[in-house]
Protein backbone atom coordinates (compact mmCIF):
# COMPACT_ATOMS: atom_id res chain seq x y z
CA UNK A 1 0.00 0.00 0.00
CA UNK A 2 1.25 3.49 -0.88
CA UNK A 3 0.17 6.65 0.93
CA UNK A 4 0.65 10.21 -0.34
CA UNK A 5 -0.37 13.46 1.29
CA UNK A 6 -0.39 16.66 -0.70
CA UNK A 7 -2.59 19.25 -2.39
CA UNK A 8 -5.01 19.10 0.53
CA UNK A 9 -5.75 15.42 0.25
CA UNK A 10 -4.62 12.05 1.57
CA UNK A 11 -4.42 9.28 -1.02
CA UNK A 12 -4.07 5.57 -0.30
CA UNK A 13 -3.37 3.17 -3.17
CA UNK A 14 -3.14 -0.60 -3.17
CA UNK A 15 -2.20 -2.72 -6.16
CA UNK A 16 -2.83 -6.42 -6.67
CA UNK A 17 -1.65 -8.44 -9.66
CA UNK A 18 -2.51 -11.88 -10.99
CA UNK A 19 -1.70 -14.20 -13.86
CA UNK A 20 -4.84 -16.31 -13.30
CA UNK A 21 -6.75 -14.64 -16.16
CA UNK A 22 -3.95 -14.73 -18.74
CA UNK A 23 -5.36 -17.76 -20.56
CA UNK A 24 -8.84 -16.25 -20.74
CA UNK A 25 -7.95 -12.80 -22.02
CA UNK A 26 -7.85 -12.02 -25.72
CA UNK A 27 -4.91 -9.64 -25.39
CA UNK A 28 -1.66 -10.41 -27.21
CA UNK A 29 1.40 -10.73 -24.96
CA UNK A 30 -0.54 -10.42 -21.69
CA UNK A 31 1.82 -10.84 -18.75
CA UNK A 32 -0.54 -10.14 -15.86
CA UNK A 33 -3.61 -8.19 -14.85
CA UNK A 34 -3.84 -5.70 -12.03
CA UNK A 35 -6.39 -4.06 -9.78
CA UNK A 36 -5.59 -0.68 -8.26
CA UNK A 37 -7.77 0.66 -5.47
CA UNK A 38 -7.52 4.34 -4.58
CA UNK A 39 -9.06 6.05 -1.58
CA UNK A 40 -8.76 9.84 -1.57
CA UNK A 41 -9.75 11.85 1.50
CA UNK A 42 -10.05 15.64 1.32
CA UNK A 43 -8.25 16.97 4.39
CA UNK A 44 -10.52 19.98 4.98
CA UNK A 45 -13.92 18.41 4.40
CA UNK A 46 -13.13 14.81 5.32
CA UNK A 47 -15.01 13.62 2.21
CA UNK A 48 -13.73 10.32 0.84
CA UNK A 49 -13.78 9.08 -2.75
CA UNK A 50 -13.03 5.44 -3.62
CA UNK A 51 -12.07 4.20 -7.06
CA UNK A 52 -11.09 0.81 -8.45
CA UNK A 53 -9.37 0.48 -11.81
CA UNK A 54 -8.22 -2.59 -13.69
CA UNK A 55 -5.33 -2.98 -16.09
CA UNK A 56 -3.50 -5.40 -18.34
CA UNK A 57 0.25 -5.35 -18.83
CA UNK A 58 2.73 -7.29 -20.90
CA UNK A 59 5.15 -7.32 -17.94
CA UNK A 60 5.43 -10.78 -16.38
CA UNK A 61 5.54 -11.16 -12.57
CA UNK A 62 9.32 -11.72 -12.65
CA UNK A 63 9.68 -8.38 -14.49
CA UNK A 64 7.41 -6.30 -12.23
CA UNK A 65 5.62 -7.12 -9.00
CA UNK A 66 2.46 -5.41 -7.73
CA UNK A 67 4.40 -2.55 -6.10
CA UNK A 68 6.32 -1.83 -9.31
CA UNK A 69 3.13 -1.95 -11.41
CA UNK A 70 1.56 0.57 -9.03
CA UNK A 71 4.60 2.84 -9.37
CA UNK A 72 4.49 2.61 -13.17
CA UNK A 73 0.81 3.57 -13.24
CA UNK A 74 1.49 6.45 -10.84
CA UNK A 75 4.38 7.58 -13.07
CA UNK A 76 2.05 7.66 -16.07
CA UNK A 77 -0.23 10.11 -14.26
CA UNK A 78 2.75 12.28 -13.34
CA UNK A 79 3.43 12.69 -17.07
CA UNK A 80 -0.24 13.49 -17.65
CA UNK A 81 -0.21 16.14 -14.93
CA UNK A 82 3.13 17.71 -15.86
CA UNK A 83 2.46 18.04 -19.59
CA UNK A 84 -1.11 17.49 -20.76
CA UNK A 85 -2.76 19.28 -17.84
CA UNK A 86 -0.46 22.28 -18.40
CA UNK A 87 -1.34 22.31 -22.10
CA UNK A 88 -5.07 22.02 -21.33
CA UNK A 89 -5.25 24.60 -18.54
CA UNK A 90 -2.35 27.05 -18.90
CA UNK A 91 -2.41 27.22 -22.70
CA UNK A 92 -6.20 26.61 -22.96
CA UNK A 93 -5.43 24.22 -25.80
CA UNK A 94 -8.93 22.76 -25.98
CA UNK A 95 -10.38 26.09 -27.12
CA UNK A 96 -7.89 26.58 -29.95
CA UNK A 97 -9.49 27.58 -33.25
CA UNK A 98 -6.65 25.98 -35.27
CA UNK A 99 -8.05 22.68 -36.55
CA UNK A 100 -6.88 22.06 -40.11
CA UNK A 101 -3.72 20.96 -41.85
CA UNK A 102 -0.54 20.75 -39.82
CA UNK A 103 -1.45 23.77 -37.66
CA UNK A 104 -2.65 21.83 -34.58
CA UNK A 105 0.46 19.62 -34.58
CA UNK A 106 2.78 22.62 -35.06
CA UNK A 107 1.17 24.56 -32.20
CA UNK A 108 1.24 21.51 -29.92
CA UNK A 109 4.96 21.13 -30.70
CA UNK A 110 5.58 24.80 -29.88
CA UNK A 111 3.69 24.47 -26.59
CA UNK A 112 5.71 21.36 -25.68
CA UNK A 113 8.92 23.23 -26.56
CA UNK A 114 7.99 26.18 -24.34
CA UNK A 115 7.04 23.89 -21.44
CA UNK A 116 10.32 21.95 -21.81
CA UNK A 117 12.41 25.14 -21.92
CA UNK A 118 10.75 26.50 -18.80
CA UNK A 119 11.14 23.17 -16.96
CA UNK A 120 14.85 23.04 -17.92
CA UNK A 121 15.20 26.60 -16.61
CA UNK A 122 13.85 25.42 -13.25
CA UNK A 123 10.24 26.65 -13.47
CA UNK A 124 7.97 24.47 -11.39
CA UNK A 125 4.94 26.65 -12.21
CA UNK A 126 4.63 27.09 -15.98
CA UNK A 127 1.95 29.80 -15.77
CA UNK A 128 4.16 31.84 -13.45
CA UNK A 129 7.15 31.28 -15.75
CA UNK A 130 5.17 32.50 -18.76
CA UNK A 131 4.09 35.65 -16.90
CA UNK A 132 7.69 36.29 -15.87
CA UNK A 133 8.92 35.88 -19.46
CA UNK A 134 6.20 38.23 -20.73
CA UNK A 135 7.61 41.18 -18.75
CA UNK A 136 10.61 41.64 -21.02
CA UNK A 137 11.04 40.32 -24.57
CA UNK A 138 14.76 39.77 -23.88
CA UNK A 139 14.09 37.09 -21.25
CA UNK A 140 12.87 34.31 -23.61
CA UNK A 141 15.81 35.01 -25.94
CA UNK A 142 18.22 34.81 -23.00
CA UNK A 143 16.63 31.51 -21.95
CA UNK A 144 17.29 30.17 -25.45
CA UNK A 145 20.90 31.36 -25.41
CA UNK A 146 20.64 34.39 -27.69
Amino acid sequence: MAIDKGHGRLERRSTETSTALNGYLDFPHVGQVCRIERTVTQCKSGKTHRETVYGVTSLRPEQADARQIGELVRGHWEIENRLHWVRDVTFDEDRSQVRTGSGPRALASLRNFVISCLRLAGCANIAQGLRHMAWDWHLPLTLLGF
